[in-house]
């Protein structure tokens, strides 16, 4: 079993990302709407894995599997569809990796992740609990990922409750 870890904010995450979306913007091209930082990285100051992830929107549900067809065909791994139409990609690099999810315009868990992000950037108060339970869920889990996972639900599940109050 693989510990869970968890690492101090580092600021070249934001250029790393950059980088990323760059290659995937040339790679996909037309097809893609936003190609969006999401995930505890794309939070200045938060703690997290050393994973950079990426919410890539297409233009349409049509063009997905010409996308996704398009992803597998470089050296990220595919992970299949991982529920709520979204499919997943990663890359493993020195240090850190890349987490890609591929989907249409109009889906859910995407517009989730965007409102949850945003909120925890506008509240560092909130932002630092997420924090601070994310550093005590990665000792508590040892290597048991479901255990870390499952301990943030009820936080992001209220996140998402006072991020929908404001808009």
């Amino acid at each position: 079993m693989r510990a869970v870890k968890v690492v101090d904010y580092d600021p070249s995450w934001p250029l790393l990302f950059a980088d990323i979306r760059a290659e995937i913007s040339t790679l996909l091209g037309n097809l893609v709407l936003s190609i969006d930082h999401i995930g505890s990285m794309a939070v200045p100051g938060l703690t997290a894995k050393p994973k950079i992830d990426l919410g890539v929107v297409t233009i349409s549900d049509e063009v997905l599997p010409t996308a996704i067809d398009a992803v597998r065909a470089t050296d990220f791994v595919f992970h299949g569809d991982i529920g709520e139409k979204r499919w997943a990609f990663t890359r493993d690099h020195e240090g850190y990796g890349f987490r890609l999810y591929l989907c249409g315009p109009d889906n859910h868990a995407h517009r989730e992740r965007i409102l949850f992000r945003d909120y925890l950037r506008d509240h560092p108060e909130r932002a630092q609990a997420y924090a601070d339970l994310k550093r005590r869920l990665a000792v508590e889990a040892g290597g048991d990922w479901d255990f870390y996972t499952g301990g943030k639900t009820e936080f992001v599940s209220e996140t998402l409750q006072l991020a929908s109050l404001r808009t």
